[in-house]
């Protein structure tokens, strides 16, 4: 999302040079939606990744469909989630054109809507999946009442949310738990959460924290906020949205820290701010 017209505006080099990087930092799977950069940064990324001559084999895409978002490069007058058989099969073409691939690795319903028919969208999904245009399918943002909805007619692989040191929500609601039982694999967006982003009381809390623990595991301060990730057994994935070579490979680093018990304890309390009950 951040690498096209919302965020660092690439040129197509730039976009080759950061996927060149990025694999030979052992990061192969990138996240899109068709939305991103106003429906512009898929055909971005697909034109920097055809400059590489990488191997489509070696990298996974992941993408996402269903926002119908105002912009110049579309004609909805107002924002809303579009899940009919067509759009789907439509937004799904649009993206395999545009990333200039012949299938999606994992395709996802962007966000949930309280139109979501479950007995129209998990055909058309599994239609494609046989098809050998995609994959695996998923969904995200979806709660644990959104998912068992799906699950009337199929249980998505994936969901992808919101997850973080300073967004612990799906730890406690049910998330989480509801993911490990049903084998759905789990993606974290934003997974270094507030910590860069706000200041306050919750950083404030953080940082003495987070200072005392760099030397000991001899990292920086993004890879331990991914290391508290990794330790849950959900087996999140974090999707990074940084636009910086450095911090790729930094970042990519971070699977490697086994955090002790307490410390992921010491972190979680900084953040809520209280001890654990």
């Amino acid at each position: 999302m951040n690498w096209g017209v919302w965020g660092a505006k690439m040129t197509t080099l730039q976009m080759a040079q950061t996927i060149e990087a990025s694999l030979e930092a052992g990061v192969y799977a990138f996240d899109h939606a068709d939305i991103y950069g106003g429906y512009t940064t898929e055909q971005d990324f697909g034109d920097g990744f055809a400059a590489t001559g990488i191997a489509r084999e070696e990298v996974l895409f992941v993408s996402k469909c269903g926002i119908c978002y105002p912009s110049q490069n579309a004609t909805h007058s107002v924002k809303h989630y579009d899940y009919s058989a067509e759009y789907i099969e439509k937004a799904l073409e649009t993206s395999l054109r545009k990333l200039q691939t012949e299938y999606i690795d994992v395709f996802l319903l962007h966000r949930p809507s309280p139109l979501l028919d479950p007995r129209i969208a998990v055909p058309v999904l599994e239609k494609l999946r046989e098809q050998g245009k995609i994959k695996e399918w998923g969904v995200s943002n979806f709660t644990p009442s959104q998912l068992a909805l799906m699950e009337t007619e199929g249980t998505p692989q994936w969901n992808q949310i919101e997850c973080s040191l300073t967004h612990t929500a799906p730890m406690l609601d049910g998330t989480l738990d509801f993911h490990q039982t049903r084998n759905i694999g789990t993606m974290a967006w934003s997974p270094l959460g507030r910590f860069f982003k706000e200041p306050g009381a919750v950083r404030d809390r953080l940082e003495p924290t987070i200072h005392r623990m760099l030397d000991k595991y001899a990292c920086t301060v993004e890879c331990l906020l991914l290391a508290w990730l990794f330790r849950h057994p959900a087996a999140i994935i974090p999707v990074v949205g940084t636009t910086r070579v450095d911090r790729i490979q930094a970042m990519a680093k971070a699977h490697k820290i086994e955090l002790e018990t307490e410390d992921w304890f010491a972190l979680t309390e900084a953040s809520w701010g209280y001890k654990v009950p």
